[in-house]
């Protein structure tokens, strides 16, 4: 399969998102609170909880797994299961959550960082979705019956 750049895209995109959520666990309670993670997780985090770096860990290794999946895609590692359907759900995931923008504006005084996060991810998940639209006929298909083992 040939290199999807837009799937390539995406992949770095998600590599540099995971990153950033170790980083904010390196950076403590200041980094949850200008991250927007939330003043409860900031206080969970300066109390000493786990909790605030087991979620962040956990989204991390979502976004990376979202990677290899973008990569995959993108013919640069190998395939891996339900091609087509996570990345099209990944896609669609990062655009609902993009599209977010729309309350928010429509909030006066809307916080900065609420806007300027929603478009990031509008376009992470623009990237992905033409990435999939463009790579759709070369991702491998999943047969039911192959899938339940007939």
């Amino acid at each position: 399969m040939a290199r999807n750049p837009w799937l390539v895209i995406g992949g770095w995109l998600s590599v540099a998102a995971a990153l950033l959520h170790v980083a904010v666990i390196a950076g403590g309670p200041d980094w949850y609170r200008f991250f927007g993670a939330g003043e409860g997780m900031a206080r969970m985090a300066e109390g000493g909880s786990p909790v605030p770096s087991l979620v962040t860990v956990g989204i991390a290794g979502v976004l990376a797994v979202w990677a290899a999946y973008a990569f995959a895609g993108a013919g640069m590692i190998p395939r891996l299961p339900l091609m087509r359907t996570a990345l099209v759900a990944i896609s669609a995931v990062y655009l609902l959550r993009g599209l977010l923008i729309v309350p928010v504006l429509m909030k006066p005084g809307a916080p900065a960082f609420d806007i300027w996060s929603s478009l990031i991810v509008l376009v992470y998940g623009m990237a992905y979705a033409v990435g999939t639209w463009r790579a759709w006929d070369q991702l491998p298909t999943t047969k039911v019956s192959h899938a339940l083992g007939s």
